[in-house]
């Protein structure tokens, strides 16, 4: 129903091109909570049941409720015999390179602290400078080049955040200082 009321209202920021994602994100994070009020409302629900979402809402979770990281959220990259566990990015790169995999790359040595590869297609692009890049980031160079860090140090380059390993223990010694083969999958 909101979406209705947004979408006859040409004047609501929502309707601005590119504001979608956003809007969807406001809407989950604002509208949920408030829709659950509505519901404890009209099915008599108390009042210290009625709050509880909205609490909820802006509250940390604790650890005993902090979801497991969703499978679509997640991907394995494999170098040798190590295996890795990737979080992936909320980006529409993130999402376009899972939709590539299983994928096997040939990957280059660069720098003494990254392996890259160009892709076949290019990605989607958001870049930003993150000032320091981090062992175990899993970054778009331009829109086609994949590139693994595996030593944290300070750049003034842009990319777009694909996802991070993450536990990268023991990364820099499976990448080696050589051109390697590394194997992403979702499985």
């Amino acid at each position: 129903m909101a979406n209705e009321i947004l979408a006859a209202d040409a004047s609501h920021p929502c309707s601005l091109p590119g504001t979608a994602r956003l809007c969807r994100s406001w809407h989950r994070r604002v509208m949920q909570p408030v829709g659950l009020l509505l519901a404890f409302a009209l099915c008599g629900g108390s009042a210290a049941q009625a709050t509880t979402p909205v609490a909820a809402a802006g509250a940390t979770p604790s650890s005993a409720q902090t979801p497991k990281k969703s499978e679509e959220s997640r991907m394995w990259m494999t170098v040798g015999e190590r295996r890795f566990a990737i979080t992936l990015a909320d980006t529409e790169a993130a999402r376009a390179f899972a939709a590539m995999l299983p994928l096997t790359l040939d990957m280059e040595e660069l720098n003494g602290n990254e392996k890259k590869k160009e892709l076949p297609n290019a990605l989607p692009t958001d870049t930003y400078r993150p000032g320091t890049i981090r062992n175990g980031d899993l970054l778009l160079w331009g829109s086609r080049t994949v590139v693994i860090f595996y030593l944290t140090f300070d750049s003034p380059y842009s990319y777009t955040r694909l996802g991070r390993v993450d536990d990268p223990t023991g990364l820099a010694q499976a990448l080696g200082r050589r051109d390697v083969r590394v194997a992403f999958s979702l499985h």
